[in-house]
């Protein structure tokens, strides 16, 4: 009996001691498995956790202290670890979901009674930023060097060209459509000058929305919401009849192309590593060119021939040059089709935060280019790049609010960051550079366009003169019983008698009667421009399908004469030539296609000789050229000096698109090159408006201007720094 007691005794204590052993063991797994687990979290996160700082090798694992308790059977040893130690290490943290521990007596835990720390120090965090950004841009240039320049960058510049071939294409638009538009919508003097101004006025307004909203909500997604604007609204413009919708959507067409430029130079600036940034940027700029060049052959093959019209009664008509605005909208189209297959810019990404949507961009350009170059198994070797906290976030209201709430705190939101963006470009660190960048960007922009305006007005002027000087002066004729049914043209009747004459089936072009006699005349479908009849007097004269209104009829007498069935139409007092317009054409078309030799010697030549270098050279040779206008007199003379003045000056618009790239940050970039591309349009109002009010009286005072503006722009340009050589912001 003894002995089964003893054997029951023995039994116990080895199981009893087995469950020891098993609890121990199971105790020790448990905390190699805990430390392989934090090893790999410390690998992932490169943070070094230690995790239990004090570990026994013995079977007493009690704690003392000021924790106040201490356990010696084995199942409160492992009762006590459990509830002392687990979720603490070496700095207190304390992971989520776990037992929070006890407090240490030398300090408080974290997110106990402690202050949070919920508001930062804004000059630090910008200066972390600031340090941020830096070491961004070292590394996005390494980059872009391992990233290589090929395929990827090539695919690019067609479609962005296209966008800023758009640009080019919106400049000569109205110009070219408006002394035929004229006719059909009767515009006055004040009214075409409005037209010409509108589309500036729009341009200006949208380089200075879309540059801003680009540095916010990214370069393509912007680039195609004004593409698409200019779009619509250059469709619609060639259907409407008014003479107010038509501006009005030339004004929003204006608007939407504004953002063209500074965009498309940012953009492409952000995937061209420092060698090839300054020559690639300026090879862009033939884009412009060939838009102008577009605009001038469509308007040569379109606008004179009105047969390719149709009507709809006398309230609708669709002539020739509105075909000519519809065909300038492709360009416009082709760019926003393009622009569609090609990501947004990872240094827009890298600047917000997002690292992983920037790689993938990255690698994209990479592997586009070793594949294009036959070396496919060529690896991305990038595998982390720095990023930029961004200052801020859109707010979310979350899901509860009402849609126009959200909106309108978006839109609130959004337009006081453009706007802080825009007052940064302000900033003690970027305020010389900008004012003298504005200085640069009016000067430049007051002469040229105010130049390349007067030069055909100047042109159309030294027609008139030449037109006029052909005239020819009839004296106190007597015509009776004669029919004129051919041209009548260029001619000045004074104290004329006209008796029982017949005026059918003919066109008058500037023809003047002074103190004449028609007596029993018959006018029938007549059709005139910049005819007039003075002091004339008519008696029993009988006008009939004539566009002969009264207001032609300048103090003159009507005795029992009657007006039948005018025409419809509007009181013209150019000269309707074919030539003239066909004329007009060609020079535009010389005068863009002049700039190709600027643009080929500016690329070649911006990465070797640098960027002031260029601005301050070519704007002296174009001061130098600008004023040799004063000795052409005849209109040769003037179309050789409009195509050397514009093959001159494009130097200096390319140095200058390159410089305003580079010397601002890329949070700032678009934002400062619109408020820069809003001011050259201001510019090229108030250049337009002097210069050509001179037209006709002197050529002296716009000569004057235009050279002094150029020779002060090169002055100041050569106090810019000079960009060549250093990494993009």
């Amino acid at each position: 009996m003894e002995d089964d007691n003893r054997y029951r005794d023995g039994r116990s204590e080895f199981i009893r001691g087995a469950k020891d052993i098993a609890k121990v063991a199971k105790k020790q797994v448990g905390k190699k498995v805990g430390r392989g687990v934090d090893r790999m979290a410390d690998e992932y996160t490169r943070r070094s956790y230690k995790r239990f700082e004090e570990e026994d090798d013995d079977d007493d694992y009690g704690v003392s202290g000021d924790a106040g308790y201490y356990r010696s059977d084995s199942r409160g040893d492992e009762d006590a670890h459990s509830d002392s130690t687990e979720g603490h290490d070496e700095e207190d943290e304390i992971y989520e979901g776990e037992y929070q521990g006890i407090p240490r007596a030398e300090g408080k835990g974290p997110g106990l009674d402690g202050p949070p720390q919920t508001y930062r120090d804004l000059a630090l965090a910008e200066g972390e930023r600031r340090k941020d950004q830096e070491e961004l841009a070292e590394q996005y240039e390494t980059i872009l060097q391992e990233c290589g320049h090929g395929k990827f960058q090539w695919t690019l510049y067609f479609c962005l060209g296209l966008a800023l071939m758009a640009d080019g294409v919106e400049i000569f638009v109205v110009g070219f459509v408006l002394p035929f538009a004229e006719k059909d919508m009767c515009l006055s003097e004040p009214n075409k000058g409005m037209l010409g101004l509108i589309v500036y006025l729009g341009m200006m307004v949208g380089a200075f929305v879309w540059g801003g909203l680009a540095d916010r909500i990214g370069r393509r997604q912007t680039l195609l919401i004004s593409l698409s604007i200019n779009s619509v609204f250059a469709f619609f413009s060639s259907f409407v009849q008014g003479y107010s919708s038509f501006l009005f959507c030339r004004l929003l067409s204006g608007v939407g192309i504004g953002g063209s430029i500074p965009i498309v130079f940012s953009y492409y600036s952000e995937f061209l590593a420092q060698e090839k940034r300054g020559e690639h940027l300026s090879w862009l700029c033939m884009f412009w060119m060939i838009g102008g060049i577009y605009a001038s052959a469509m308007a040569w093959a379109i606008i004179p021939h009105y047969g390719w019209s149709f009507q709809m009664g006398s309230a609708y008509q669709f002539h020739s040059w509105r075909v000519f605005v519809l065909v300038c909208a492709f360009p416009s189209v082709a760019a926003i089709s393009a622009l569609t297959t090609m990501p947004e810019s990872p240094r827009f990404f890298l600047e917000n935060g997002k690292h992983d949507e920037a790689w993938m961009i990255l690698k994209q350009v990479h592997d586009t280019n070793m594949r294009a170059k036959g070396y496919p198994e060529r690896v991305f070797s990038v595998t982390t790049i720095k990023t930029v906290k961004p200052r801020d976030e859109l707010v979310d209201m979350g899901d509860g609010a009402p849609w126009y709430d959200k909106w309108r705190i978006k839109l609130t939101a959004l337009f006081h960051q453009v706007w802080e963006n825009f007052q940064a470009v302000f900033s003690p660190e970027y305020r010389r550079t900008t004012y003298m960048m504005m200085a640069v960007w009016f000067s430049m922009s007051f002469s040229y366009y105010g130049l390349t305006v007067w030069f055909p007005d100047m042109i159309k002027y030294l027609q008139k003169q030449d037109y006029a000087s052909r005239t020819k002066v009839f004296m106190k004729e007597k015509v009776e019983h004669v029919t004129f049914n051919f041209t009548l043209e260029n001619q000045i009747h004074r104290q004329g008698a006209y008796f029982n004459d017949k005026f059918v089936n003919l066109k008058m072009k500037s023809m003047v009667f002074e103190d004449s006699l028609f007596e029993e005349c018959y006018f029938e479908d007549v059709t005139s421009s910049n005819t007039f009849f003075k002091n004339c007097t008519f008696i029993a004269t009988l006008f009939y399908n004539t566009d002969l209104f009264k207001y032609r009829l300048i103090n003159s007498k009507l005795v029992n004469s009657t007006f039948m069935h005018n025409k419809e139409g509007c009181l013209l007092s150019d000269v309707g030539d074919d030539n003239n317009a066909y004329m007009v054409y060609f020079v535009s078309f010389l005068g863009t296609l002049a700039v190709l030799p600027g643009n080929i010697v500016s690329a070649l030549l911006m990465d070797k000789i640098g960027r002031l270098r260029m601005l301050a050279g070519s704007s002296v040779i174009s001061c130098v050229s600008c004023f040799l206008l004063s000795f052409g007199n005849s209109e040769s003379a003037m179309i050789a000096l409009l195509c050397l003045f514009g093959g001159i000056s494009i130097a200096s618009w390319n140095s200058l698109d390159v410089l305003t790239v580079e010397l601002y940050p890329s949070d700032k970039r678009t934002t400062a090159f619109g408020f820069l591309n809003a001011l050259c349009k201001l510019a090229a109002v108030l250049g337009i408006s002097i210069f050509t009010s001179f037209v006709g009286i002197t050529k002296a005072v716009p000569i004057l201007f235009a050279s002094g503006a150029l020779a002060a722009g090169s002055f100041l340009a050569l106090k810019l720094p000079e960009t060549r050589g250093q990494v993009l912001k």
